[in-house]
């Protein structure tokens, strides 16, 4: 089959001279190094350092270097601000001094005239000069100003005042009049997300952290340890590392998530986030407003170590286990460092997996097991790699050692080693190595004995209360234990999704239990028991049975955002049971009844449980994160019914990047043409559409720390699917069906021409395995995010192979006939 037509981008006649557009000065500097020219000479000096990587600017208090003046005006202004920095001779030249009040223009005068400097500003975008936030500002400027100057305002509008400009310098123009029905600019409370003592000066701000040494080390980041760490002896490398796919790599979106974003105050107003132009309850879904009393929308808040005395609480507790014995060179770090990870943690992953309780977790009063398996996954998103791992290991040894206790009773367990447990699992579940798969493996059954145990012990005290309601104290015990349960469920079901592990935990275990409650109800700050008695009868509560049976039947169920990341968790594991049984493919009516429950899940999200509590969490979230991981797991499902690719998930157990590749391309013959497979290839589809319109590149910058790693988990699959769907399309004879035409060039449109391989297969493999590897917390996402990409060379080496066996000329190469594509062998193509 040809390339579809509309993907091609060929033109017969002759290039035309591009006319010049009044008003845009001549671009005469050409770059040395590319084709690229430019206007001014300055612009073309600083776009060739982004070839060179030279960085002239160096600052004199400190040792980051920047590719531009304005960088190191704006990092000595915010970096060393409170250290004595005053803005240096140059810089107060350049403020612009008050400009007297110009007359208003004619209302007949509706010509835009192009303003060439905020143009050249956007230009150096695209070049890696400014970061995105600055581009974005000067693309909303320059829409304000083009409405502005149609509208040609009748009245006067006072000048508004000068706004926001990363590099604190006049990036707009202020005289131009904003429309009144415009949104304000976003304003993000720097000061407010990191929290330090008043008598230390503050560290790198983020904002200079974006802007700064983008090669230097993570001790720029503005939480990063200041001690001087060693590498590790232990059988498990260092997880994380920073992995940039190109010269200038912008600042992971850890650095504007990694403290509290506070409702009051400068907001950040845009569609996502609502708040705080309005109040609540609003729909976990996509934050709109849900119908119901008005409330105000809150945040939950990072636990921190307000005063020393509790910090050398903690300290003396951790040094009375001497857990030095057991693992060399175990250090626990400064308060400082310390508040960074919990930040971390509660603010970037804790929203993913719920099932601490914000409101008592007091640090200084937290077993050291789960203080530490806590801070470990901290320091991950802080990429300190060493002190997590450090960490990882100091929490290992502890519960290890209660585990190992003669006294120990599984039912009598207590919930935090459970929940130590489990934060040590997915440490290493998903570190990257192989021997931290193991270690997990090797513990599953236990912590499955542990929470059925502690589930045990849940009904008993449920039964003892008779149907009175609950405590306050005594529903955050059951609460956290139910949460806990469920914590595990999703876990044990992630790991049958990555690496097809059978299931630890069955659905009848737990049929019976209450789903778990919203998120409002579960941060909710209580004055007293009355009023704790009063929300707690106004919420609604479902067991997961009736849930199950609502969906199998067709009929949608309400439930809180946490209790839908669970039906899905559910509705996949049936679905891989279904798969797995000899009697699938004759079983139509199990097949579709679970389309059904599938279709039904779907429909529930208009109904989920309305929240006040909303997470500040950037692009492409749209909701709160649990609904965006549930999503993502539903898109993984559906897929599934369709298409097995077990060796793919068997592969990635031994973290093996060629060997996942070669499982990858041997996999094309379990990728079928037919109209399911169109459906299958949708959900595809709309996985890579939320990378593609938030742009590859600023997605792989953030998506490290915005999303879970269940997302680019869920996605494996589906990449695999799509890429060897559209490499069909492109090499078999058989002529491709109007659908099919119409979903390739689809998917097609979501890209540039430049960014574009010979074949559209090749393009979307190399893609998704860039932005996977661009930064790093979790080392499973290298590893996919490199078998991507020599699966993507897999691809392009058989397209070469198979063109020699037809025809040098060929533009297109085809296979002879439709699934008559041999395998590649994978030590010829490399």
């Amino acid at each position: 089959m040809e390339v579809p037509a509309a993907a091609a981008t060929s033109n017969a006649s002759a290039p035309t001279p591009p006319r010049k557009t009044p008003g845009v000065p001549e671009k005469k500097y050409k770059c040395q190094f590319c084709s690229r020219a430019f206007s001014r000479s300055e612009h073309r000096s600083r776009h060739e350092r982004s070839h060179t990587k030279e960085r002239p600017f160096k600052c004199m208090k400190c040792r980051s270097t920047f590719v531009r003046r304005d960088l190191l005006l704006r990092h000595d202004r915010t970096v060393h601000a409170k250290d004595g920095g005053v803005p240096l001779v140059s810089e107060v030249k350049r403020r612009p001094a008050n400009k007297p009040t110009t007359p208003k223009s004619a209302a007949s005068k509706r010509n835009v005239e192009l303003d060439t400097a905020t143009l050249e500003q956007i230009e150096a975008s695209s070049d890696g000069m400014v970061d995105l936030e600055t581009a974005a500002m000067l693309m909303t400027d320059f829409h304000h100003k083009a409405t502005a100057a149609i509208a040609a305002q009748e009245n006067e509008l006072d000048e508004p005042p000068a706004p926001y400009s990363p590099d604190h310098t006049t990036m707009f123009d202020s005289s131009v009049p904003y429309l009144s029905s415009a949104l304000p600019m976003p304003q993000m409370p720097w000061d407010n997300f990191m929290s330090q003592p008043v008598n230390q000066p503050k560290a790198h701000s983020i904002s200079s952290s974006l802007s700064g040494s983008q090669d230097s080390h993570v001790s720029q980041l503005s939480f990063n340890s200041s001690s001087t760490v060693q590498p590790n002896q232990h059988h498990l490398p260092p997880l994380m590392e920073r992995y940039p796919s190109g010269g200038d790599a912008l600042a992971p979106g850890l650095q504007s998530l990694t403290g509290s974003m506070p409702l009051s105050g400068p907001g950040t107003p845009n569609g996502l986030s609502p708040w705080p132009f309005m109040t609540g309850p609003v729909s976990p879904v996509d934050y709109r407003r849900s119908p119901g009393p008005s409330q105000t929308l809150t945040s939950p808040k990072a636990p921190q170590i307000h005063s020393d005395e509790e910090y050398h609480r903690i300290y003396e507790e951790i040094a009375k286990l001497e857990i030095e014995r057991s693992a060399s060179g175990f250090q626990f770090q400064s308060r400082v460092d310390v508040n960074a990870y919990l930040s971390a943690y509660f603010n970037l992953f804790h929203h993913h997996m719920p099932f601490l309780h914000p409101e008592s977790f007091r640090p200084s009063e937290t077993p050291p097991h789960l203080l530490l398996a806590v801070l470990s996954i901290g320091a991950l998103y802080t990429f300190s790699q060493d002190q997590a791992y450090r960490l990882h290991i100091g929490s290992k040894v502890l519960v290890n050692e209660f585990l190992q206790n003669k006294d120990f009773d599984s039912r009598k367990c207590p919930l935090w080693v459970m929940q130590s447990t489990l934060l040590n699992m997915v440490f290493a579940s998903w570190s990257g190595d192989p021997k931290g798969l193991e270690f997990a493996c090797s513990i599953k059954s236990l912590l499955a004995q542990m929470v059925a145990g502690s589930l045990y012990e849940l009904k008993l005290r449920a039964d003892a209360r008779e149907g009175a309601l609950p405590t306050y104290e005594a529903w955050v015990e059951d609460e956290g234990c139910r949460r806990t349960y469920y914590a595990v469920y999703i876990f044990f079901g992630m790991l049958t999704l990555t690496y097809n592990h059978t299931p630890a935990i069955s659905f009848n275990e737990f049929e019976s239990l209450d789903l778990p409650s919203s998120e409002s109800l579960w941060n909710l700050e209580v004055s007293d028991e009355e009023s704790w008695r009063e929300s707690l009868s106004s919420s609604t509560g479902i067991t997961v049975r009736e849930a199950h049976d609502s969906l199998f039947q067709g009929e949608p169920a309400c439930y809180s955002a946490f209790a839908t990341r669970v039906m899905i968790n559910a509705l996949f594991l049936e679905v891989w049971y279904h798969t797995r049984s000899f009697e699938a493919l004759q079983d139509v009516v199990t097949e579709y009844k679970l389309r059904l429950a599938l279709e039904s899940w779907e429909k529930s999200l208009d109904l989920c449980e309305p929240e006040t509590i909303v997470v500040a969490l950037s692009a492409p979230h749209k909701g709160h994160p649990l609904i965006f991981n549930a999503m993502a797991v539903y898109r993984n499902t559906r897929a599934r019914l369709e298409v097995d690719l077990k060796p793919v998930q068997e592969a990635l157990r031994y973290h093996q990047p060629y060997e996942v590749a070669a499982a990858m391309t041997n996999a094309r013959d379990r990728v079928k043409r037919s109209q399911e497979m169109i459906k299958v290839v949708q959900e595809c589809f709309n996985c890579i559409e939320i990378v593609a319109l938030q742009g590859i590149k600023s997605v792989g910058k953030t998506c490290a720390t915005n999303w879970s790693v269940e997302h680019p988990l869920c996605g494996l699959d589906l990449m695999v699917i799509l890429s060897l769907w559209l490499y069909r399309l492109e090499h078999d004879e058989e002529t491709a069906t109007d659908e099919e035409l119409g979903m390739y060039n689809k998917i097609r449109n979501l890209f540039d021409d430049d960014s574009i391989d010979s074949k559209l297969s090749t393009t979307v493999a190399r893609l998704w395995g860039n932005m996977l590897d661009d930064v790093v917390v979790w080392g499973i996402s290298k590893v996919m995010g490199d078998s991507f990409k020599i699966y993507s060379e897999a691809l392009v080496g058989h397209e070469d192979e198979m063109g020699m066996r037809t025809s040098p000329s060929a533009s297109t190469p085809t296979a002879s006939s439709q699934g008559a594509v041999e395998s590649l062998e994978m030590e010829t193509t490399f």
